[in-house]
């Protein structure tokens, strides 16, 4: 065996015999299992994420708290639909929580799967674009967000800028360059060794 790591759905339920009652004791015990793997040894602490339903959603905050709290234990996502996702904000959010970890961010990304409500992602705000459903919708999503992990510029700079600008145009600054990677119908992790972000 060459790793060993979790993956947790970090389901919680308000029933009495539960130990995880709501949505605060899952995050909170996610951060405890995360160090707790670390301590024993484990290689990576995995997430999912699913809307709608009483597990966990938001991964970014998550993985920044984990990121802080662990010195070495890989942490990622498996796997984030991207029906869902700004990939702009999604990118600066997951640069953040690479910077905090110190580069030990895995992203697994997928452009969906079944899900707890219809068409959940237009509660959110999306829509597929003409002649497109909502897998080719994800998956533009996913390389959108793909190019903007690239680093190339994008951006026209506003020539009175509150703060100066390089020359050229402008990127997300924060955005991880290699972090995933796709594979078949979803995209997964790339970088096999840790380390400080260039």
């Amino acid at each position: 065996m060459k790793k060993i790591g979790f993956l947790s759905f970090g389901h919680w339920t308000p029933l009495p015999q539960s130990r995880t009652q709501s949505a605060t004791d899952a995050l909170l015990q996610s951060i405890d299992l995360a160090m707790e793997a670390e301590r024993l040894g484990m290689d990576g602490a995995y997430f999912r994420v699913h809307h709608f339903a009483q597990q966990l959603a938001s991964p970014f905050p998550l993985l920044a708290a984990v990121g802080a709290k662990t010195r070495k234990i890989e942490i990622g996502t498996a796997v984030i639909d991207m029906r869902y996702e700004n990939p702009h904000y999604m990118a600066e959010d997951a640069g953040a929580a690479d910077l905090v970890s110190g580069g030990r961010l895995q992203l697994g990304i997928s452009r969906g799967s079944p899900e707890q409500v219809i068409d959940g992602w237009r509660y959110f705000g999306y829509r597929p674009i003409k002649g497109e459903n909502d897998e080719g919708m994800g998956r533009r999503h996913a390389e959108e967000f793909l190019e903007l992990l690239r680093g190339k510029g994008f951006a026209q700079p506003n020539p009175r800028p509150m703060f100066p600008n390089p020359p050229g145009l402008l990127r997300l600054e924060n955005a991880r360059r290699d972090c995933v990677i796709e594979s078949g119908g979803g995209l997964l992790p790339t970088r096999q060794q840790h380390g400080p972000r260039n």
